[in-house]
């Protein structure tokens, strides 16, 4: 496919369409790899995609409590001072 560079700005780049970003799940970022003879833009997979929703679920489930305390007994806070 062939597209062409455009002025953006004091920059240049690029114009992806619609079908473009929808069929590759293209949202605000992309990461650029850069190979020898070419560039691939790889789509940013977002990492904590729909933890909202998980936790809201656990909350319901009331399965969002602590495993253990989060302050020990013999835990030391002089240190952090």
């Amino acid at each position: 496919m062939e597209t062409a560079i455009i002025k953006i700005g004091t920059s240049k780049g690029l114009r992806l369409s619609k079908t473009i970003l929808e069929t590759y799940n293209i949202t605000d970022k992309v990461e650029m790899i850069l190979e020898k003879d070419r560039i691939i833009l790889k789509p940013i997979d977002s990492p904590r995609k729909n933890w909202e929703k998980a936790f809201e679920k656990m909350r319901k489930n009331n399965d969002d409590q602590l495993l253990f305390n989060d302050v020990f007994e013999d835990e030391d806070f002089e240190e952090w001072n």
